[in-house]
């Protein structure tokens, strides 16, 4: 029986080696982390907004998109292999995004592709920061909140004018 446990511990200590790194747990914590943290910085401005994708759901995408590229990185997948992930997340979330597009038929007007476009653009943010390109990921998310705030005013500004 001692040998069976031994093997029990044994496995498991290899299955989550990762966690028993420093650097491996590290490089985990923080891409993650980082991804978690911009997607709440745009999530938190669509849910300030009432739009259908909120803090939650923008904060998944974006950890999804980082493990998305973050696994298959971490175990040797190669540049090619890991392209055809991101093509794959690309694909899937235009599935998401396409879920908040609704069409008002009375009006003939479409909402929500600025969620749709929020969404899209938070995995694209997942995935730089799941491939550790942290200022590149920093700087899309400045990006997208200026455009979703500052050019909001503009837009108000522009319709006023329009009514006027």
């Amino acid at each position: 029986m001692s040998r069976f446990a031994d093997a029990v511990v044994s496995t498991v200590q290899t299955e989550f080696s990762a966690l028993l790194d420093p650097e491996q747990l590290t490089r985990l914590v923080l891409r993650m982390g980082v991804a978690l943290v911009l997607g709440a910085a745009i999530g938190w401005d669509r849910e300030r907004r009432d739009a259908y994708a909120g803090l939650r759901t923008h904060m998944l995408v974006a950890l999804g998109a980082a493990l998305f590229v973050l696994v298959p990185a971490e175990a040797g997948m190669s540049d090619e292999g890991l392209s055809r992930v991101v093509a794959g997340i690309i694909s899937g979330i235009g599935f998401l995004g396409a879920g908040a597009v609704l069409k008002s038929s009375g009006e003939g007007r479409i909402q929500g592709l600025t969620t749709a476009a929020s969404v899209w653009a938070t995995a694209a943010i997942g995935i730089a920061a799941g491939m550790g390109r942290y200022a590149t990921a920093l700087l899309a998310t400045v990006f997208v909140l200026v455009v979703l705030a500052a050019l909001r005013r503009l837009s108000r500004q522009i319709k006023n004018r329009s009514t006027d």
